[in-house]
């Protein structure tokens, strides 16, 4: 086979296929042209590479077809574009998924909470179980409140954080189990419970509330919100509905798994209160008008913007091309 004429004989036909696989937008006329063009250009390269082995012309050819490939199948979003519609839209209209789950969530901790709190408190025995009296009112008097100031509060706020943003990754991780997070729930409810009828116990319940509410409003919330992500995505496993049970639970666990990430931001915040808020000496009043005001942003952006987002159809997974075609269904 002649090179040169083969090259001089296509020239015009890679050039015009060189010119549709760096069109930024192509009709459906073009599209087809432009699949009929990579197949011929194909040949061209197989003849090329049996008649004459590796050459400059077949380089080219072959640099044209990798391009036009690209164009066909298209390439994935970088990370500084797909930013904006994460924040925007992929995170909130997740975090609107589970809304309701989340407030079945915390009346559910609250409740627990309340009741070991009140059953403790009215329970001497139960109280004198949890260690002998000068220990509990030291507790009281002096552990519970230097607890956040004993370190430096840059350092303190950085240890909450991590601690809590891994607490609220577990709970979307080894949400499948449906026992993890109803764990970590119970958990923290019993914690918070106790330590409030210990406070209670020795007239303190003044000094817990101003030194949990704070930064717990958005704390413990941001960890509901990751418990209730955990158990929908076990929900999805075991009520997949008309998807097969693995792309149903895929599906769930790509929304709801962005929870995770965009909790990290939130409980950031919410670490930065408890270290250089919680242990300041400021008015009751500004330190919970702080932590009300960081939790009212949240909810803003988990409901009226969540809102937003799932009315124009984002439900916080994937793009299709992202996570692959969606498998059709009957029923």
């Amino acid at each position: 086979m002649d090179l040169d004429a083969l090259t001089a004989a296509r020239r015009d036909e890679w050039a015009r296929l060189d010119q549709l696989s760096r069109a930024r937008r192509l009709t459906g006329t073009e599209v087809d042209e432009l699949v009929t063009r990579y197949r011929a250009a194909s040949a061209d390269l197989a003849d090329i590479k049996t008649s004459a082995g590796r050459t400059a012309q077949g380089d080219a050819v072959s640099t044209l077809l990798a391009r036009t490939r690209l164009q066909l199948t298209g390439v994935r979003e970088n990370v500084a574009a797909a930013l904006p519609r994460f924040v925007v839209q992929q995170l909130p209209a997740a975090l609107y998924r589970v809304r309701w789950t989340t407030l079945a969530v915390m009346i559910g901790f609250l409740l627990v909470s309340v009741l070991v709190a009140a059953w403790i408190a009215a329970n001497p025995a139960a109280v004198a179980a949890l260690g002998d009296e000068a220990e509990l009112e030291q507790y009281a008097e002096e552990a519970f409140t230097s607890y956040y100031s004993e370190n430096p509060a840059a350092v303190f706020a950085g240890t909450v954080w991590t601690n809590n943003a891994w607490i609220a990754a577990q709970c979307v991780i080894f949400g499948i189990t449906g026992i993890w997070p109803l764990m970590v729930l119970v958990q923290n409810a019993v914690g918070i419970g106790t330590a409030a009828a210990v406070m209670f116990t020795f007239d303190r319940g003044d000094v817990f509330f101003s030194f949990i509410l704070p930064h717990g409003m958005l704390e413990i919330t941001a960890v509901l919100v990751a418990a209730a992500a955990g158990l929908q995505i076990f929900w999805a496993w075991v009520a997949p509905g008309p998807r097969p049970r693995a792309d149903a639970l895929a599906s769930a666990g790509r929304s709801l798994g962005t929870i995770a990430l965009g909790l990290i931001g939130v409980l950031a915040v919410s670490g930065v209160i408890e270290g250089f808020v919680t242990p300041a000496p400021w008015p009751l009043a500004l330190k919970i008008a702080i932590g009300a005001l960081a939790l009212a942003a949240f909810l803003a952006y988990m409901l009226v913007l969540g809102s937003r987002a799932a009315g124009r159809g984002e439900s916080g997974d994937l793009t299709e091309y992202e996570a692959g075609t969606t498998r059709l269904v009957a029923g």
